[in-house]
Protein backbone atom coordinates (compact mmCIF):
# COMPACT_ATOMS: atom_id res chain seq x y z
CA UNK A 1 0.00 0.00 0.00
CA UNK A 2 1.04 3.58 -0.59
CA UNK A 3 2.29 5.51 2.44
CA UNK A 4 0.46 8.63 1.26
CA UNK A 5 -2.70 6.75 0.28
CA UNK A 6 -3.14 5.19 3.74
CA UNK A 7 -3.79 8.58 5.34
CA UNK A 8 -7.47 9.59 5.40
CA UNK A 9 -8.49 12.98 4.02
CA UNK A 10 -10.28 15.13 6.63
CA UNK A 11 -13.43 16.87 5.41
CA UNK A 12 -13.92 20.28 7.09
CA UNK A 13 -17.33 21.70 7.95
CA UNK A 14 -19.16 23.16 4.98
CA UNK A 15 -17.63 20.73 2.46
CA UNK A 16 -19.55 17.83 0.92
CA UNK A 17 -17.90 14.90 -0.88
CA UNK A 18 -19.89 12.61 -3.19
CA UNK A 19 -18.60 9.45 -4.89
CA UNK A 20 -20.72 8.01 -7.71
CA UNK A 21 -20.00 6.22 -10.97
CA UNK A 22 -16.23 6.62 -11.07
CA UNK A 23 -16.43 10.36 -10.35
CA UNK A 24 -15.71 12.12 -7.07
CA UNK A 25 -17.15 15.60 -6.58
CA UNK A 26 -16.18 18.00 -3.81
CA UNK A 27 -18.40 21.01 -3.13
CA UNK A 28 -17.45 23.80 -0.75
CA UNK A 29 -17.83 27.52 -0.11
CA UNK A 30 -15.57 28.54 -3.02
CA UNK A 31 -17.00 26.19 -5.67
CA UNK A 32 -17.16 22.62 -6.90
CA UNK A 33 -14.48 20.31 -8.36
CA UNK A 34 -14.88 16.90 -10.01
CA UNK A 35 -12.33 14.16 -10.72
CA UNK A 36 -12.65 10.76 -12.36
CA UNK A 37 -10.82 7.79 -10.86
CA UNK A 38 -9.91 4.22 -11.82
CA UNK A 39 -11.89 1.30 -10.44
CA UNK A 40 -8.77 -0.25 -8.82
CA UNK A 41 -9.25 2.19 -5.92
CA UNK A 42 -12.26 2.16 -3.58
CA UNK A 43 -13.13 5.63 -2.29
CA UNK A 44 -15.52 5.80 0.66
CA UNK A 45 -16.77 8.71 2.73
CA UNK A 46 -16.81 7.65 6.38
CA UNK A 47 -18.10 10.37 8.68
CA UNK A 48 -15.88 13.41 8.22
CA UNK A 49 -13.11 11.54 6.39
CA UNK A 50 -12.45 10.14 2.93
CA UNK A 51 -10.77 6.71 3.06
CA UNK A 52 -9.07 5.12 0.05
CA UNK A 53 -8.39 1.39 -0.23
CA UNK A 54 -6.85 -0.72 -2.99
CA UNK A 55 -8.35 -3.85 -4.55
CA UNK A 56 -4.98 -5.50 -5.24
CA UNK A 57 -1.34 -4.85 -4.42
CA UNK A 58 0.17 -4.16 -7.84
CA UNK A 59 2.68 -1.39 -8.43
CA UNK A 60 0.27 0.63 -10.62
CA UNK A 61 -2.54 0.36 -8.07
CA UNK A 62 -0.24 1.59 -5.30
CA UNK A 63 0.69 4.57 -7.50
CA UNK A 64 -2.99 5.36 -8.06
CA UNK A 65 -3.61 5.02 -4.32
CA UNK A 66 -1.24 7.86 -3.42
CA UNK A 67 -2.18 9.93 -6.48
CA UNK A 68 -5.92 9.96 -5.79
CA UNK A 69 -5.41 10.67 -2.11
CA UNK A 70 -3.32 13.74 -3.03
CA UNK A 71 -5.83 14.86 -5.67
CA UNK A 72 -8.75 14.57 -3.23
CA UNK A 73 -6.79 16.43 -0.55
CA UNK A 74 -6.01 19.23 -3.04
CA UNK A 75 -9.67 19.38 -4.06
CA UNK A 76 -10.77 19.76 -0.42
CA UNK A 77 -8.14 22.48 0.19
CA UNK A 78 -9.12 24.24 -3.02
CA UNK A 79 -12.84 24.53 -2.28
CA UNK A 80 -12.14 25.74 1.28
CA UNK A 81 -9.08 28.02 0.99
CA UNK A 82 -8.12 28.14 -2.68
CA UNK A 83 -4.65 28.28 -4.21
CA UNK A 84 -2.59 31.21 -5.44
CA UNK A 85 0.78 31.86 -7.02
CA UNK A 86 2.51 35.21 -7.30
CA UNK A 87 4.78 36.08 -10.21
CA UNK A 88 7.20 39.01 -10.22
CA UNK A 89 7.80 40.84 -13.52
CA UNK A 90 11.28 42.38 -13.28
CA UNK A 91 12.99 44.50 -15.92
CA UNK A 92 13.21 48.01 -17.33
CA UNK A 93 9.93 48.79 -19.08
CA UNK A 94 8.43 45.39 -18.25
CA UNK A 95 4.83 45.58 -17.07
CA UNK A 96 1.67 43.51 -16.79
CA UNK A 97 -1.95 44.58 -16.60
CA UNK A 98 -5.33 42.86 -16.64
CA UNK A 99 -7.87 44.01 -19.23
CA UNK A 100 -11.12 42.09 -18.84
CA UNK A 101 -10.35 38.39 -19.42
CA UNK A 102 -6.88 39.12 -20.84
CA UNK A 103 -3.47 39.53 -19.24
CA UNK A 104 -1.47 42.02 -21.32
CA UNK A 105 2.29 42.05 -20.77
CA UNK A 106 5.06 44.19 -22.21
CA UNK A 107 8.23 42.12 -21.83
CA UNK A 108 10.78 44.01 -23.90
CA UNK A 109 9.77 42.59 -27.28
CA UNK A 110 8.36 44.65 -30.15
CA UNK A 111 4.80 43.43 -29.46
CA UNK A 112 2.85 42.87 -26.27
CA UNK A 113 1.95 39.37 -25.08
CA UNK A 114 -1.76 38.78 -24.56
CA UNK A 115 -2.75 35.73 -22.49
CA UNK A 116 -6.39 34.71 -22.18
CA UNK A 117 -7.28 34.06 -18.53
CA UNK A 118 -8.95 30.62 -18.19
CA UNK A 119 -12.35 30.26 -16.55
CA UNK A 120 -12.06 29.58 -12.83
CA UNK A 121 -8.99 31.78 -12.31
CA UNK A 122 -8.70 35.35 -11.07
CA UNK A 123 -5.64 37.34 -12.02
CA UNK A 124 -4.61 40.65 -10.47
CA UNK A 125 -1.66 42.78 -11.49
CA UNK A 126 -0.17 45.55 -9.37
CA UNK A 127 1.86 48.50 -10.72
CA UNK A 128 4.99 47.33 -8.88
CA UNK A 129 5.20 44.25 -11.13
CA UNK A 130 3.43 41.53 -9.15
CA UNK A 131 0.89 39.26 -10.85
CA UNK A 132 -1.24 37.08 -8.57
CA UNK A 133 -3.03 34.06 -10.03
CA UNK A 134 -5.69 32.51 -7.78
CA UNK A 135 -8.28 29.77 -8.13
CA UNK A 136 -9.69 26.60 -6.58
CA UNK A 137 -8.00 24.11 -8.95
CA UNK A 138 -4.32 23.65 -8.00
CA UNK A 139 -3.41 22.14 -11.37
CA UNK A 140 -4.99 25.00 -13.33
CA UNK A 141 -3.29 27.68 -11.18
CA UNK A 142 0.12 26.01 -11.55
CA UNK A 143 -0.24 25.38 -15.29
CA UNK A 144 -1.29 28.96 -16.11
CA UNK A 145 1.44 30.48 -13.94
CA UNK A 146 4.10 28.29 -15.59
CA UNK A 147 2.86 29.30 -19.05
CA UNK A 148 3.17 32.97 -18.09
CA UNK A 149 6.68 32.38 -16.66
CA UNK A 150 7.77 30.68 -19.92
CA UNK A 151 7.13 33.90 -21.87
CA UNK A 152 10.31 35.46 -20.42
CA UNK A 153 12.32 33.27 -18.06
CA UNK A 154 14.59 35.12 -15.64
CA UNK A 155 18.16 35.53 -16.86
CA UNK A 156 21.10 35.10 -14.45
CA UNK A 157 23.06 38.30 -15.18
CA UNK A 158 20.60 41.11 -14.41
CA UNK A 159 17.65 39.07 -13.13
CA UNK A 160 15.27 40.38 -15.81
CA UNK A 161 12.24 38.28 -16.65
CA UNK A 162 9.29 36.66 -14.92
CA UNK A 163 9.90 34.61 -11.80
CA UNK A 164 7.88 33.16 -8.96
CA UNK A 165 7.84 35.30 -5.83
CA UNK A 166 9.58 32.65 -3.72
CA UNK A 167 12.03 31.64 -6.47
CA UNK A 168 15.70 32.46 -6.00
CA UNK A 169 17.72 33.29 -9.12
CA UNK A 170 21.42 32.49 -8.90
CA UNK A 171 23.17 35.56 -10.21
CA UNK A 172 26.32 35.29 -12.32
CA UNK A 173 29.19 37.72 -12.58
CA UNK A 174 29.63 39.22 -16.04
CA UNK A 175 32.81 39.28 -18.13
CA UNK A 176 34.19 42.36 -16.38
CA UNK A 177 33.90 40.80 -12.91
CA UNK A 178 36.48 38.09 -13.61
CA UNK A 179 39.55 40.39 -13.55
Amino acid sequence: MSKVGKLPVAIPAGVTVNVAGGVISVKGPKGELKQTFHDEIDIKVEGSEVVLTTKDNSKQTNAYHGLYRSLINNMVKGVTDGFSKTLVVNGVGFRAEVKGKELVMNLGYSTDFIAMIPDGLTVTATPDGKVTIAGIDKQLVGEFSSQIRKLRKPEPYKGKGIRYEDEVIRRKVGKTGVK
